[in-house]
């Protein structure tokens, strides 16, 4: 089971400060540049530096914030509007770091996405199939060129403003 999709300059691993052991593995889907941090140097530094501290319990705070987040969506969601939040966030991530908010690559496989949404791959594709159709998103193999962004957000969010999503013919 995919539980997150982690990039440059996110940090992993916070599970493991309650019982010093991790819960899960990390897969690189790409090559990658890994910085170790041992938790206890660390936390002496945070108690030494407030302000480091405040930035810690800001991280885990936000981990916390889009797991509820990603959980409530898998309950409340279609796969349509599943699809197109994480779409949309993956694009707000990118943006942060510099990079194209409308067009990007995916790292990950639609199975691996199917995994983190909590759906199955045929439900991914036919998912896309739709947003294609409606001319919200474009994908070439893995390259994503999101057209309508503020489609993509209002599906995102289940705003009756949004698109409708209608099957698309077999």
């Amino acid at each position: 089971m995919v539980i997150n999709f982690w990039m440059p300059g996110d940090v992993l691993g916070l599970d493991a400060i309650a019982t010093e052991h991790h819960v899960c593995d990390a897969i690189a889907l790409e090559d990658s540049l890994v910085c170790p941090i041992p938790y206890h140097p660390l936390q002496t530094l945070a108690r030494d530096f407030p302000i480091l501290q405040q930035r810690l319990n800001r991280l885990m705070s936000r981990e916390i914030i889009r797991e509820h987040e990603r959980v409530l969506m898998i309950c409340n969601s279609s796969a349509d509007q599943r699809l197109a939040s994480f779409l949309q966030g993956l694009s707000v991530r990118f943006v942060s770091r510099g990079y194209s908010s409308h067009r990007f690559i995916l790292r990950m496989s639609r199975e691996d996405i199917a995994s983190y949404l909590g759906l199955r791959l045929e439900t991914i594709c036919r998912s896309v199939a739709r947003l294609r159709a409606l001319r919200i998103v474009t994908l070439h193999g893995r390259l994503v060129e999101i057209l309508d962004m503020q489609a993509l957000i209002a599906l995102g969010l289940g705003s009756p403003g949004g698109h409708s999503i209608a099957p698309v013919p077999a």
